[in-house]
């Protein structure tokens, strides 16, 4: 995977998070995520397709999407609900747009599917190239979340 597919998604991710739900991410040492298992309680997952191909999920901890959501929707919200997992799949689709437009600066043209939003601690995600992902975790006041990066070039 080579990192200027990467710090899109970085960026995004950083940039939604604190302009949608006002707090702060800090991320992480990235790592190679080998196997499906997801790291959080609740994913948004997304297919993309183009110049390259693959996909990316967002998977948070139960605290803080919690959070995150409460601070979008100016409630609080107490268990993972419908709100919820709308507000993910929709997090998760805007941080895809926004890597989708820095990525379409440099030459490199994505469609993306719609999101799909997996809960339940010990959900897996499948990501469309196989293999290895990129993972970034974050950091919150909230809890933890990652970013989970799976993008190459498509095999002729």
């Amino acid at each position: 995977m080579d990192v200027q597919f990467i710090n899109p998604f970085l960026e995004g991710t950083i940039n939604v998070v604190k302009t949608m739900a006002f707090v702060e991410p800090k991320p992480g040492k990235p790592f190679l995520k080998n196997g499906d298992y997801a790291k959080g309680d609740i994913s948004g997952i997304i297919g993309l397709a183009g110049s390259v191909r693959g996909s990316f999920a967002l998977s948070f901890s139960e605290s803080c999407i919690l959070r995150l959501v409460s601070n979008m929707l100016g409630e609080e919200i107490e268990c993972i609900n419908a709100d919820i997992k709308d507000a993910v799949g929709e997090i998760t689709n805007m941080v895809s747009g926004a890597a989708r437009q820095k990525l379409d600066l440099v030459g490199i043209s994505l469609t993306a599917a719609l999101p799909t939003v997996v809960t339940g601690s010990g959900h897996t995600i499948v990501h469309l190239l196989g293999g290895p992902s990129l993972v970034i975790p974050f950091e919150t006041d909230y809890g933890p979340f990652v970013a989970d990066v799976c993008i190459g070039k498509p095999q002729n």
